[in-house]
């Protein structure tokens, strides 16, 4: 071993180390301090663009997700009110075939009508507060509570990132109201002829009891199955890029143990130009 006072080779095959050392102590502090192992496309490009798809996939599923809860927010909403519009419809029909009885007095049919009247009324109020969001799904677009043919309100939602989508359907049970409020009972003729007209409605009611049940069905199925299918993407998503913290706490352990070693040994390789001066002596 040539002795030199100008070059130190031990020296700097220390320096070497430590350094190496204190790049591998940074990327395990890093990785404890982030919960991550990949962090841009410096750490590892590849993987990082697989990670941002990902990410980005997951972004769009959460807005899809987020639009189906809101679909269900509607068809719930909707789904009570009909619900509580065919509650109703057990009472209305009550009073119709009471009406319907010939042996009613003027005072007594004035009461049924009254009652009928006031049921009718409360059938309005409910389809009216049967609104989620702005949306009612329960009555006629342009011109609702009226007797006319118009445009049902349909809501259509994404229902994955192909672009598929999922119709929760409007159902018109404002025409019900208008047909019902169109009839009375102030004489039990009338009412036989509006218990007609009610055993329509009634089905009509239950057809769209069973229509809003099977759409909110739907939803749920696919809310159920864009969720396990985003539990997935991030368990994909993690396995690519979350740090392994046991592995990364014992790769700290063991680096900062080099690097205490490499700077120590490098304290010894320093000293070394110092023996030169024991031949002055």
């Amino acid at each position: 071993m040539t002795l030199s006072i100008r070059t130190n080779p031990e020296a700097l095959a220390a320096l070497r180390n430590l350094t190496v050392a204190g790049s591998r102590v940074a990327e395990a502090s890093r990785q404890v301090s982030t919960g991550l192992k990949i962090r841009g496309a410096k750490d590892d490009a590849s993987n990082f663009a697989i990670a941002q798809g990902l990410r980005s996939d997951v972004r769009a599923l959460n807005a899809v997700v987020q639009g189906l809860n809101n679909a269900k927010g509607i068809a719930k909403v909707a789904l009570a009110g009909a619900t509580a519009v065919s509650d109703l419809m057990t009472d209305i029909r009550q009073k119709i075939t009471e009406g319907a009885n010939e042996g009613n007095t003027a005072q007594q049919q004035q009461i049924l009508q009254n009652d009928y009247d006031e049921m009718i009324a409360q059938m309005r109020q409910i389809l009216e507060n049967s609104e989620f969001n702005g949306v009612n799904i329960l009555i006629e677009v342009a011109i609702p509570f009226n007797l006319a043919i118009g445009t049902v309100r349909d809501v259509d939602v994404l229902s994955n990132l192909e672009g598929g989508t999922l119709t929760l359907n409007g159902q018109r049970l404002d025409v019900t109201y208008a047909r019902l409020a169109n009839e009375d009972i102030s004489s039990p003729a009338n009412a036989l002829v509006a218990l007609s007209t009610f055993e329509t409605e009634e089905e009509n009611v239950a057809t769209a009891l069973g229509s809003l049940g099977a759409d909110l069905r739907a939803l749920d199925l696919q809310v159920n199955q864009v969720q396990a299918t985003l539990d997935e993407i991030e368990k994909g998503l993690g396995n690519i890029v979350d740090a392994d913290m046991a592995r990364a706490s014992a790769e700290l352990t063991a680096a900062q143990v080099r690097q205490q070693l490499s700077v120590q040994t490098l304290g010894v390789a320093n000293n070394a130009p110092q023996i030169a001066l024991g031949l002055f002596q």
